[in-house]
């Protein structure tokens, strides 16, 4: 059994992973850690783990998260480069579901984060952990940085037109809409009901924080110099996320080759379903599961296939773009099938 310890087990990513691991066939949980709830019982909290987590909160000082086997860091950005260090040299595996080793380059961390990174020799070892593009790195990580999770919607929407030299790398479009507990679970007045309900707005228009970590990404597959104009937007719904991509061809391929492209990428990843040509995903479509659904649209012009490709997204936000994807990484570092406690299918409706 993989012994595992979460710390900032409060949140929603916090939740979600908890959620998942409890009913992993390989795992026990040990320690749940949280300074303000020292104590507290999980399923006070969080009823819906009665019977399921039968452990306690507890301050980081009263545990010794050094016996575990891995640690899930699902807290605020600076959390896991202060204490990554001395995990790992005690054997203990990490997967930060922050920030702090997503961005190889220092400064620009420092950058768009606005805090002084404190383990900055650990960058480079970091693996990003994006299973479909990066299977065999992360099988033999000890430390992973899980992605954001508009990230994830475009690069595994834009990688395969990359991979084929078929768009325009400099010119590529992300309008994306994320549910609000990518916000995460804090009170703040753009996330109340009566501020974010009936309502749609979009935000970090001039610059978003997850921008240079996809392009940093997506730089690995082309040579062209990656462009990306990242739009995200706030819907009055709890958990989805939808990313519209928008990549100008650049060389006459057909659409039945265009879908050959994606079908080929992801052939074997579960997580990845690439629907038929022309289809509408939708964000019900993968809530609560670690599924990943997107299909591509080609409009016409004057008649005939345009040049421009339309890529459409969608994923769970807590899930695939984050404490699901965590655990899929989690799996491949322990050698277990990668599907291993994550076949929920959706809810519906």
């Amino acid at each position: 059994m993989i012994k595992v310890g979460i710390v900032g087990g409060t949140g929603y990513t916090g939740v979600e992973l908890l959620r998942l691991l409890a009913v992993h066939p390989d795992v026990r949980l040990t320690a749940i850690t949280s300074r303000k709830e020292d104590g507290l019982p999980v399923a006070d909290m969080f009823p819906s783990l009665r019977g399921r987590v039968d452990l306690a909160f507890s301050a980081p000082d009263k545990v010794d998260l050094k016996q575990c086997d891995v640690v899930f860091f699902a807290t605020p950005h600076g959390v896991a480069m202060a204490q990554a260090p001395e995990l790992l040299a005690a054997g203990v595996k990490v997967i930060d579901l922050a920030a702090d080793f997503r961005l190889k380059n220092q400064s620009s961390f420092e950058q768009w984060y606005k805090i002084p990174h404190t383990a900055p020799q650990l960058l480079e070892e970091a693996v990003y952990g994006l299973p479909e593009l990066n299977r065999e790195a992360v099988k033999s990580a000890r430390l992973i940085a899980n992605p954001g999770c508009y990230p994830t919607t475009m690069q595994l929407g834009f990688v395969p037109l990359l991979k084929a030299g078929v768009i325009d790398a400099g010119s590529l479009i992300a309008d994306a809409k994320s549910g609000v507990s990518g916000a995460g679970r804090k009170a703040e007045i753009g996330t109340l009901f009566s501020e974010s309900s009936d309502n749609f707005k979009a935000y970090g228009v001039s610059g978003h924080r997850h921008t240079p970590e996809t392009v940093a990404q997506l730089q690995r597959f082309t040579d062209q110099k990656v462009g990306l104009v990242f739009t995200p937007h706030l819907v009055p719904m709890i958990r989805g996320m939808h990313a519209t991509l928008y990549a100008r061809l650049t060389r006459e391929i057909d659409n039945a080759a265009l879908q050959a492209l994606f079908e080929d990428a992801y052939r074997n990843s579960d997580f990845v379903d690439v629907m038929p040509f022309g289809s509408h995903p939708e964000t019900r479509s993968t809530r609560g599961s670690n599924m990943l659904r997107l299909a591509l649209h080609r409009p016409e012009q004057d008649g005939a296939p345009g040049n421009m490709l339309v890529i459409l997204v969608v994923q769970d936000n807590l899930v695939k773009g984050a404490s699901g994807q965590a655990v899929q990484c989690m799996n491949l570092m322990f050698g277990l099938p990668e599907t291993t406690g994550l076949q929920q299918i959706a809810l519906l409706p």
